[in-house]
């Protein structure tokens, strides 16, 4: 079992820059892929970025390249969202999930977060 706890989010000006934090429970962080995701209202729910187990292997949404950053911190059981250069379109509930078996795009992810508001303002 993971817990998931996600942090940073907030109310930002466009072309302003958040970090999001996902603190996760457990002794083998290190096993499971990582991904953020977003949900707007109305929208489907889409795979922001990901990361693999050590964070050798990152994946971002064409929608999101160049400015948002994945990344981890195992000694922490932490993954995080960089995210810069925000438009009002970035505007969702993110959440950070975790997959025991795999990463990235196609896998199966197991355990959720609550979720952490992120509102761009123009």
């Amino acid at each position: 079992q993971v817990q998931l706890v996600e942090s940073g989010g907030g109310l930002v000006q466009a072309g302003g820059s958040l970090r999001l934090s996902c603190a996760a429970s457990g002794r083998i962080f290190s096993t499971y892929g990582m991904g953020w995701f977003r949900q707007a209202p109305g929208k489907e729910r889409e795979l922001v970025a990901a990361i693999s187990g050590y964070g050798s292997s990152t994946y971002h949404a064409d929608s999101v390249k160049g400015r948002f950053t994945i990344s981890r911190d195992n000694a922490k059981n932490t993954v995080y969202l960089q995210m810069s250069s925000l438009k009002p379109e970035d505007t969702a509930n993110y959440y950070c999930a975790a997959s025991p078996a795999a990463w990235g795009r196609y896998a199966e992810y197991a355990y959720w977060g609550q979720g952490t508001q992120v509102t761009v303002s123009s």
